[in-house]
């Protein structure tokens, strides 16, 4: 199977505006692509997995991969999905994040000569001169065409800036800039950027002619890959210092039966024919396909011997053999008991398992509260600092928070 062809038997294209001139340049390993990714912290997420993965894809096909931080966009905001105007942030702390996105990148794609090339519009954005500007791109845009969008339509009402509006006007300029300098002859975005993808491929071809070669696809479900990256406490994080190998791993073992199977498709390397197979998986073989993903992807961000070790620590935990030595950790200190005790409450609360005392009485009165696998109820329970010593406790709220409690 062609990469386009598995590309669709994926799941990962939606839209496209030039089918069969993207299939050739994919399958011969021509598409000089890009995507774009906004620098809005120091960290990558589960919600750019499935742009990482195409683009190592693509690559392994031949095809070269443009990662296009918005060292200046980023300055401005994307509007898309959006209810409010984001925080402004400061040059030093957009380009800091460039620099940690560039070494998360590494993992998936190859940087070098003709290889993969990381590029910041920063270098053309921050300069332009408004008024050339101005008469150079605005006028190829329509105002009333470009309140048609989407992401725009659903912000009239709260109030969109002015700041904002021209975002997807700086966005099709990335897109010619990328053109006339590296020949980038197609992008990549999610179905939430479609009209802005639009608008750069309309500006090529009006501001260079029709012989301009210039294509969008977008990626099916992205808006969904974006909503993966979000739990009730926050982002799912590449960073291992941000959510730990065993944390992240977890996240993936714990997706729900309808969506393992998709997940195996989009976003690992496993052949197409052997997910194919766990078509008919229920009960608990989808179990083992959660496994199965879950390794899998904990090795492509943290490497096999960390995924090893989350492995072996989920079957400690939940399965009843394997290792509980690499689950994650909360540390006491002295400063947290009175009198050489803590109630569970605190250390509920010490372990970053709830947000407040108030919640930790909840979560225990309401029976969610486990400690060594027994259930405890009675908010008044306490133990002495010794039993934090070696092994220490296992606290687990629900089902999928968990820490091994130790002193420090």
């Amino acid at each position: 199977m062609k990469v386009f062809e598995e590309l669709q038997a994926r799941g990962l294209l939606a839209q496209l505006t030039d089918e069969d001139e993207i299939r050739e340049l994919v399958n011969n390993g021509k598409a000089k692509f890009y995507i774009g990714f906004d620098p809005t912290a120091d960290s990558l997420h589960v919600g750019h997995f499935m742009a990482l993965c195409l683009m190592k894809r693509l690559q392994m096909a031949g095809n070269q991969p443009f990662a296009l931080v918005g060292g200046g966009t980023g300055m401005i905001g994307d509007p898309s999905g959006r209810t409010d105007m984001r925080t402004m942030m400061t040059t030093e702390t957009i380009d800091h994040n460039v620099a940690c996105f560039k070494e998360q990148m590494s993992r998936f794609i190859e940087f070098g000569e003709g290889k993969a090339m990381l590029v910041n519009n920063a270098d053309w954005l921050r300069n332009l001169n408004y008024i050339e500007f101005l008469r150079d791109v605005g006028a190829h845009f329509s105002v009333n065409r470009m309140l048609t969008a989407e992401c725009y339509k659903q912000r009239m009402e709260k109030g969109l800036s002015f700041l904002e509006f021209n975002y997807m006007i700086m966005q099709a300029y990335d897109f010619m800039e990328l053109y006339n300098r590296y020949g980038c002859n197609m992008q990549f975005g999610g179905d939430d950027q479609w009209s802005n993808m639009l608008a750069g491929t309309e500006l090529i071809r009006r501001k260079l002619g029709k012989d301009a070669y210039a294509m969008t696809i977008t990626l099916l479900l992205n808006s969904e890959g974006k909503k993966m990256g979000k739990t009730q406490k926050g982002a799912v994080w590449l960073d291992p210092n941000k959510t730990s190998p065993f944390e992240f791993y977890q996240y993936w073992r714990n997706v729900s039966d309808a969506d393992v199977l998709k997940c195996l498709r989009m976003l690992t390397f496993l052949p197409i024919e052997q997910i194919n197979e766990m078509d008919h998986w229920e009960g608990s073989q989808l179990n083992q396909a959660k496994d199965i993903l879950a390794y899998e992807l904990t090795t492509l961000v943290h490497g096999a011997e960390e995924a090893g070790k989350a492995q072996e620590a989920s079957k400690g935990l939940f399965g009843g053999a394997g290792s509980l030595a690499d689950m994650p950790k909360a540390q006491l200190l002295a400063e947290h008991f009175a009198d050489g005790k803590i109630d569970l409450i605190g250390v509920l609360v010490a372990a970053g398992l709830v947000q407040s005392r108030s919640e930790g009485r909840r979560a225990i009165e309401q029976g969610g509260v486990t400690v060594n696998d027994e259930k405890v109820t009675d908010i008044k329970t306490t133990y002495d600092m010794n039993q934090f010593d070696g092994e220490g406790l296992i606290v687990k709220r629900g089902k999928k928070n968990f820490k091994k409690i130790v002193m420090k």
